[in-house]
């Protein structure tokens, strides 16, 4: 059964948590050296800018229209931006 736009999103939602603990100091990185927190931060902006292209590619492609929906994808790009500030200050 093909994902909705709803159920993309919302699973898309643990790396919008991740970016914004990080930059907020709130997520453990305890142990970690800077650049394993940056390629961590790294992998969830890449995860998220994937998810946000998602678009069926055909007629028979189930894939959800994340890319075109008009659901609200604000806190979404808002944490792609984070993210991608956070590693250029780091």
């Amino acid at each position: 059964m093909a994902q909705t736009v709803s159920e993309v999103l919302t699973a898309a939602t643990d790396s919008v948590t991740l970016i914004n603990g990080v930059n907020a100091g709130t997520w453990n990185v305890e142990g970690m050296e800077q650049s394993e927190i940056n390629d961590m931060v790294q992998r969830n902006v890449d995860h998220l800018e994937i998810i946000l292209e998602y678009a069926p590619v055909d007629s028979d492609d189930d894939t959800p229209d994340v890319a075109g929906s008009s659901d609200d994808k604000t806190s979404y790009t808002t944490a792609v931006a984070t993210g991608k500030a956070y590693i250029a200050a780091n």
